[in-house]
């Protein structure tokens, strides 16, 4: 294991969908939540077809940093000062020619980014995510807006494979959904898209003897699963962290949702209306994963990116 540093740190995600915030004491190398801030942002609109971040989504994360950084000046106390705020940005910032503009802009408002390649987005989610199940071999997946990583291994091991694909919530939507609700060969052309692309991975696995004992899913399509099905008003974590869905509840979920139109699925309870427009490719993503990996259920994790990048901060 990893030596950490005691002490209280803060994560900032900004991903293609939501922006992210994390405060958090790190004991004796477990990690305590204190706060966590949440809002779809959308950086990534538009991303795949014209290759730029709009200046539109670039305001919209500007101004939820603001209040972020709000957040965290109430727990950077003389007694307790946050020693590190890591913030790090994921696939659209990696894809968009304007990227460093949107570097540029965020060190305006205080926030030194890291954009980071997929790999090293993958390291991270495996390394919060695994620290729930040690012992056991995991596959973790992060579905994103603008890609999926996956990840194969054991906590406080090296992870045996993992990958970054160029296929997320916001990107599926994009190029293959232009019906609302998308049709039967649309559904179909995305599924044969993701399974293609990512099964190579998964025959490598199998190739190496790697048996996989539990898919670990985090971030929002899979947490809007847990949340969907418990008909959840408000959402509450503590019901959400570690649940069990099976792949038939997911399929049931999916096949609802996909044959109603956008204003119908915003009207879903347990599930955030921003998040509507790209649900569905994300549930779709989420059903071929598991099918790859020839699991019968997912365990749904609130442990992800943000504790990996906590784990990061305080490493000696």
């Amino acid at each position: 294991m990893m030596p950490y540093a005691d002490g209280r740190y803060a994560a900032l995600d900004i991903g293609t969908v939501t922006c992210r915030l994390l405060v958090a004491d790190v004991e004796d190398g477990r990690i305590v939540d204190l706060a966590k801030e949440y809002a779809i942002t959308d950086l990534g609109v538009g991303v795949d077809a014209t290759g730029r971040l709009s200046q539109e989504a670039v305001d919209r994360v500007l101004s939820t940093v603001d209040g972020y950084l709000a957040v965290l000046a109430r727990f950077d106390t003389a007694d307790r000062p946050v020693k590190r705020l890591l913030a790090m940005a994921t696939s659209a910032s990696r894809d968009a020619e304007n990227g460093p503009d949107f570097v540029r802009q965020l060190a305006e408002h205080g926030v030194e980014l890291a954009v980071i390649p997929g790999q090293r987005e993958a390291q991270l989610t495996f390394m919060g995510a695994s620290s729930d199940f040690p012992g056991e071999n995991l596959l973790v997946v992060d579905i994103g807006g603008g890609s999926t990583e996956v990840v194969a291994g054991r906590f406080g091991e090296d992870p045996v494979a993992s990958h970054s694909f160029n296929i997320g919530c916001r990107r599926v939507t994009e190029r293959f959904f232009r019906s609302d609700p998308p049709t039967l060969q649309q559904l179909a052309a995305a599924r044969e898209w993701i399974r293609e692309t990512m099964a190579p991975y998964f025959e490598n696995l199998a190739a190496r003897g790697f048996v996989i004992e539990r898919v670990v899913a985090v971030a929002g399509t899979a947490t809007s699963v847990v949340s969907i099905r418990e008909a959840m008003e408000s959402y509450d974590s503590s019901r959400v962290h570690r649940a069990q869905v099976s792949d038939e509840q997911l399929r049931a979920i999916e096949e609802r949702l996909a044959a109603e139109t956008l204003e119908e699925r915003k009207a879903t309870v347990g599930l955030d209306p921003k998040r509507a427009g790209v649900i569905v490719a994300g549930l779709v993503i989420l059903e071929e994963v598991l099918g790859l990996a020839r699991a019968t259920s997912y365990t749904a994790s609130e442990s992800d990116i943000l504790h990996g990048m906590i784990y990061e901060a305080a490493r000696v």
